[in-house]
């Protein structure tokens, strides 16, 4: 199904760019929203994930800018490189304590004693 997507956005949109993870991006010729404005999609290289999409073609797709950010621009201390949601996978953050990162919660003041029903 998604080859068919692929090949419908290729027909009847015109491409506008790539990001550096190798997403492209489309203006649709003819078919427009709710609100009139032509419809911008994206293509995915290898998994569709949106939130593989970054800020700087984020607010192009949702019409938040006319035009996409430069991806060369200078950045500010405080920002990060643009990450992929790591959510189910094995780079997921996981706080100490958890089941998948060994299980061994780190000690508290005085710790603490789990209820048992019954007791």
């Amino acid at each position: 199904m998604a080859f068919l997507d692929d090949l419908i956005i290729r027909l009847t949109s015109r491409r506008v760019g790539s990001d550096r993870f190798g997403n492209t991006y489309w203006l649709a010729r003819g078919r427009k929203d709710a609100y009139g404005r032509p419809l911008r999609r994206v293509t995915y290289a290898g998994t569709p994930e949106a939130s593989t999409v970054p800020p700087e073609w984020w607010g192009w797709l949702h019409h938040t800018t006319d035009a996409p950010l430069p991806e060369d621009a200078p950045r500010r201390a405080w920002q990060k490189e643009h990450r992929a949601n790591m959510t189910g996978t094995a780079e997921a953050w996981r706080p100490p304590g958890h089941d998948a990162a060994a299980g061994q919660r780190p000690t508290t003041a005085g710790d603490y004693e789990a209820w048992t029903p019954g007791r």
